[in-house]
């Protein structure tokens, strides 16, 4: 190797709000190699200050003021800013990860793909649970497997934070994600239902049944009120039962092997039900693998793995259940989420009354 040879220069990088989610972007960003941070921006003063003077960063209380000087920024705003701030990024000729969901409604976020297609910018939302070591094992699983049935329980005790939207957008939005990559296939109905305990105006339990037109059945529960914290996902298939425990990231594969073992007489001594199999996973932070993954994307200009048009098929389905909950109704559907870009929702989804 030539050890005259330049090195590439490091992609300059930007923070965008660094509130409970920011901050650790930030923190991330700072240790990649081949990374710059150059700064961030926040609206409060004194947490931007204190994030920039932790990382030796510069601060703006102004983010436009911030885009000349970098190549790509991360954005942690609230949900009903993504849309105008990550527009204004993207005609600036940044690239931009922006965080989940995609946007507050489905025309901003059918607007933000179609502007980062149109400026040439890598567009990558924060779907972070794809990054997770305990999912990037599981789909390697059952891509072997007959999936009949999923279910995904994420739950967590109530706090302040993500309150301007229903525990749909906050939490069970990460499980859409993954569910529509385990299982690529057209939705045909579903049910949900759902509660409101806090004063957000929001629902912070819902739970929801999806049924897909090659036969799997997928039951998904979220909730911000349950005292215990839960990130799971269990798979039924045609031969095994596989569980993934997103915070342990530890993957149990349950296979049957009954085998009856027999005297001369017939006498059965002793029976074999099952065996368990321990799938090992790695210990590497999902954000830290999400950012390198955004960076290699920005440096080799190749798509992200969870890039607009991903986000805006969960953002479509996401959008249905929360309003099958409010309802209170069952839902037939014909919502194909893998040609949902082109069209608006009216033309994707149509929704009719049924019992299921």
């Amino acid at each position: 190797m030539n050890p005259y040879r330049s090195q590439p220069k490091p992609i300059r990088m930007g923070v965008i709000g660094v509130g409970n989610m920011g901050q650790h972007h930030a923190r991330v960003l700072s240790l990649l190699k081949d990374v710059e941070l150059i700064g961030v921006a926040d609206l409060s003063v004194d947490r931007g200050l204190d994030t920039a003077s932790k990382h030796r960063v510069l601060f703006f209380e102004d983010y436009h003021e911030l885009l000349p000087l970098v190549d790509a920024v991360c954005i942690a705003v609230p949900t009903r800013l993504h849309y105008d701030v990550g527009v204004t990024c993207l005609k600036a000729g940044v690239h931009v990860l922006i965080e989940k969901p995609i946007a507050a409604t489905i025309a901003e976020a059918e607007s933000l793909v179609n502007t980062a297609a149109e400026c040439d910018r890598i567009l990558q939302v924060g779907h972070i649970e794809r990054f997770n070591p305990a999912f990037l094992e599981l789909a390697k699983v059952l891509k072997h497997e007959d999936i009949l049935a999923v279910e995904a329980h994420r739950m967590s005790p109530y706090s302040h934070r993500a309150n301007d939207v229903s525990v749909v957008f906050d939490l069970m939005i990460h499980d859409i994600d993954l569910l529509l990559e385990l299982v690529p296939e057209q939705v045909v109905r579903l049910s949900a239902h759902g509660n409101q305990v806090s004063d957000s105006g929001y629902l912070d339990y819902v739970t929801t049944t999806i049924g897909f037109d090659n036969g799997v059945i997928a039951t998904l529960t979220a909730s911000k009120i349950t005292h215990r914290k839960q990130r799971r996902i269990v798979a039924h298939c045609k031969n095994s039962l596989t569980e993934s425990d997103f915070l342990s990231h530890e993957i149990l594969i349950h296979r049957q092997t009954t085998a009856n073992y027999m005297t001369d007489y017939g006498q059965v001594l002793y029976r074999q039900d099952g065996l368990i199999e321990k799938v090992y996973t790695t210990n590497i932070e999902p954000l830290h693998a999400e950012l390198e993954h955004f960076v290699s994307c920005v440096r080799g200009g190749q798509q992200p793995s969870v890039g607009g048009f991903q986000a805006l098929q969960t953002l479509r389905l996401a959008s249905l259940i929360e309003q099958t909950a409010l309802d209170g109704k069952s839902q037939s559907c014909d919502l194909n989420v893998r040609e949902v870009v082109a069209a608006g929702s009216s033309k994707n989804s149509s929704v009719v009354v049924e019992d299921w």
